[in-house]
């Protein structure tokens, strides 16, 4: 199972697919691509590294792993393809959205204009087996994931980190937040989001951050309608 990293990605994580734990990662995918039903396909494991290049990263978004329903998952995290129904977490993300910010929801749940404008949509697992949230954790994808977040950490340019609940969170430790700009909350899925995801104004301090060092800001309002999106691989 041959799969290439875009951009300058091969740079920032070299020799990182050579590693002992990452060969074995890859066989044990292999298998169970071959075996199971997996998500998302192949081709899109890296999407989010493929829509946002390390040098361009100016906002991390960490999910926990991807939707393991059918048609879901589609390599970034909390996004979902066209005419998928918007997933409850998303639908409450795009409630604060339009509380901090005005931007009114979609009637989707792509989010690729965030990952074209440098928000990388990460997820700490990048595989799931169908129907089995959490089933591909330890599987060795939080050590590469842990290498991204290293790397960024590590980068001249400062980052905004949107750490939403304590899986996300776990990553903090990795993150110079005296050079960084790390804003945690509560999940936003329904379980949580009550408990301090509302109201924590993710978007607008994230703005606020790039603002203060120089960067252009993210325009969080997606396009209303699918067909102006302009493709959502």
């Amino acid at each position: 199972m041959s799969i290439q990293l875009p951009h300058d990605w091969p740079a920032v994580l070299e020799g990182e697919l050579e590693k002992p734990y990452y060969v074995q990662l890859r066989a044990k995918l292999a298998e169970a691509y071959r075996t199971e039903q997996v998500y998302p396909a192949p081709d899109h494991i890296f999407q989010a590294l493929h829509y946002t290049s390390y040098e361009e990263t100016k906002v991390v978004i960490l999910g926990q792993d991807p939707y393991h329903g059918p048609g879901q998952a589609h390599g970034l995290s909390f996004s979902v393809q066209p005419g998928v129904r918007i997933p409850p977490s998303l639908r409450n993300i795009y409630q604060e959205l339009q509380s901090d910010i005005g931007c009114e929801p979609p009637s989707h749940g792509c989010l690729t204009p965030w990952a074209k404008q440098g928000v990388l949509l990460l997820n700490a697992v990048l595989t799931v087996e169908a129907g089995q949230p959490n089933s591909h954790q330890k599987l060795g994808w939080e050590l590469f994931t842990d290498r991204i977040i290293a790397a960024l950490g590590q980068r001249e340019r400062p980052v905004v980190f949107l750490l939403w609940g304590k899986h996300a969170q776990m990553k903090a430790s990795m993150i110079d937040a005296s050079r960084h700009c790390v804003i945690e909350s509560a999940h936003p899925s329904p379980f949580a989001a009550r408990r301090g995801f509302f109201g924590s104004k993710p978007f607008s301090r994230a703005n606020a951050f790039l603002r203060s060092i120089g960067s252009e800001e993210i325009d969080w309002c997606l396009p209303m309608n699918p067909e102006d999106l302009n493709g959502c691989g």
